[in-house]
């Protein structure tokens, strides 16, 4: 082999370790953000059946309005990030794609 076909080698070798890294670096990220994903949904699972009972018993009593709209808004503030995330998955996912 000549210097220039090793240089180019070496070249290719070092542009597939990058890849590899970042494939790897880019799972661990996506692993990251399923975890996060799956934190998230419980949480506004949660919140929305907190929001639920709370509406009931609102329509009860009468009261509880503020906590009820409290409530709303953390849920909208957490299907914000769900969404954010969604959207930052699919970029991972995408650049994953792209690699094969």
């Amino acid at each position: 082999m000549t210097t220039m076909e090793n240089d180019a080698f070496d070249v290719l070798e070092q542009k597939v370790r990058k890849a590899a890294d970042t494939v790897k670096r880019l799972r661990g990220e996506n692993e990251g953000l399923e975890k996060e994903r799956g934190k998230l949904r419980g949480a506004v699972q949660e919140l929305e059946k907190r929001v639920a009972g709370l509406e009931k018993e609102s329509e009860k009593k009468g009261a509880g309005a503020e906590q009820l709209e409290a409530l709303s808004e953390e849920v909208r503030e957490l299907r914000g990030e769900r969404q954010e995330i969604r959207k930052r998955i699919a970029r991972l996912v995408e650049v994953l794609d792209g690699l094969e």
